[in-house]
């Protein structure tokens, strides 16, 4: 997910992804630890996308102060 996209949402849905590709996240985890990953770039790109949500949720509280 890109970043604009990520901007394009409320940070109550950025709130859910992030949730939601954690859950994903552990998944591919254990798949990895049981050696029976398909994709493991896959792992690398959720890390990635989790903290661009993150930061722009980071970015959103900064300008409310």
């Amino acid at each position: 997910m890109k970043t604009n996209e990520i901007r394009n949402l409320t940070t109550d849905e950025i709130k859910t992804k992030i949730t939601e590709y954690k859950e994903e996240l552990f998944n591919l985890r254990f798949q990895q630890a049981t050696g029976n990953i398909e994709k493991p770039s896959r792992i690398h790109e959720l890390r990635k996308t989790i903290a661009r949500m993150k930061t722009v949720i980071r970015e959103r509280e900064s300008k409310e102060d």
